[in-house]
């Protein structure tokens, strides 16, 4: 009952289904979604095994308690008591499930959106984000739709791990067609309001991403102005030596200041990218010159 049972049942419930490096490390969507996959399909594999071992144990269980030679006064265990035994370690199976999954999710939770009640917590980098100039609009790439969908996606992937778990009592059914301890865990309702809350979890942060882009709005001038026109304008002023100068310093003092924009900036657990748009915005002021 200790070996077979309770320590499986116990290191079950600690199966982390989830790889979340602590570290300053940002990834890409795509490297994100990827790696929770691998991790989780050997994962997955590891329920699967302790499941089966669970199970088989408790069978055995059973047999040693039944086979057990019992003086003739004594009444044999009745099949009732038999059936709550293995009930009680069959839920005891879908609670250690339940509480892998449930603590994997908030795992993810705490990383993306912080920990609840912990307004001054500053979160470390996750998804790394390019700011860059598309013609004359500031844009994210990926987007924030784009990575609510990997979060979403590998959250589903979190859940989706008991899917090869098959509920107990089930032998003499073709395995395909086995009931998981997924339905039972997809239902539970506190595995609900994580999901919900990791479905939304980018919503917070929009805000605090569109005042970080407008902030380029400043520069539109750069692209909102006809370079030949402003040209006309400056000439017909019969311009002088030290007018030329004045625009090239105007331009250069612009252009320093593109360089003073930091290369990072961080919201939430966004890290984005400044280089992209620096960039452009520099090619723009070339343009002028």
């Amino acid at each position: 009952m200790e070996n077979r049972i309770e320590n499986n049942l116990k290191s079950l419930s600690k199966t982390v289904l989830v790889n979340l490096p602590q570290d300053a490390q940002t990834f890409t969507l795509d490297d994100f979604v990827e790696m929770q996959e691998a991790w989780i399909r050997e994962e997955s594999q590891k329920l699967k095994s302790k499941n089966q071992e669970v199970e088989s144990a408790v069978e055995d269980l059973i047999q040693t308690i039944c086979s057990y030679q019992l003086d003739q006064h004594v009444e044999p265990i009745s099949a009732e008591e038999i059936q709550k035994l293995s009930k009680y370690y069959n839920w005891s199976m879908y609670q250690a499930l339940l509480h892998a999954t449930k603590y994997s999710l908030n795992q993810m939770k705490e990383r993306i959106c912080g920990r609840r009640n912990a307004p001054k917590q500053v979160l470390k980098p996750f998804f790394e984000v390019d700011v860059q100039l598309d013609g004359d609009i500031c844009t994210l790439k990926p987007t924030l739709e784009e990575v609510q969908s990997a979060i979403n996606r590998a959250a589903s992937h979190v859940l989706k791990s008991t899917k090869r778990v098959q509920n107990w009592n089930q032998k003499d059914i073709p395995e395909e067609s086995r009931e998981p301890f997924y339905d039972w865990i997809a239902k539970d309702k506190e595995i609900v309001k994580v999901i919900l809350l990791l479905t939304g979890s980018i919503q917070g942060t929009k805000n605090n991403v569109k005042k970080f882009l407008d902030s380029f709005e400043r520069y539109n001038w750069l692209w909102r102005q006809k370079i030949d026109e402003s040209l006309k304008r400056f000439n017909s002023k019969n311009p002088q030596l030290e007018d030329f100068e004045g625009k090239l310093k105007e331009f250069v003092s612009f252009e320093d200041e593109i360089n003073l924009i930091l290369n990072y900036h961080q919201i939430g657990a966004l890290n984005l990218k400044s280089e992209s748009v620096k960039l452009g915005l520099k090619k723009w002021i070339e343009m002028w010159k």
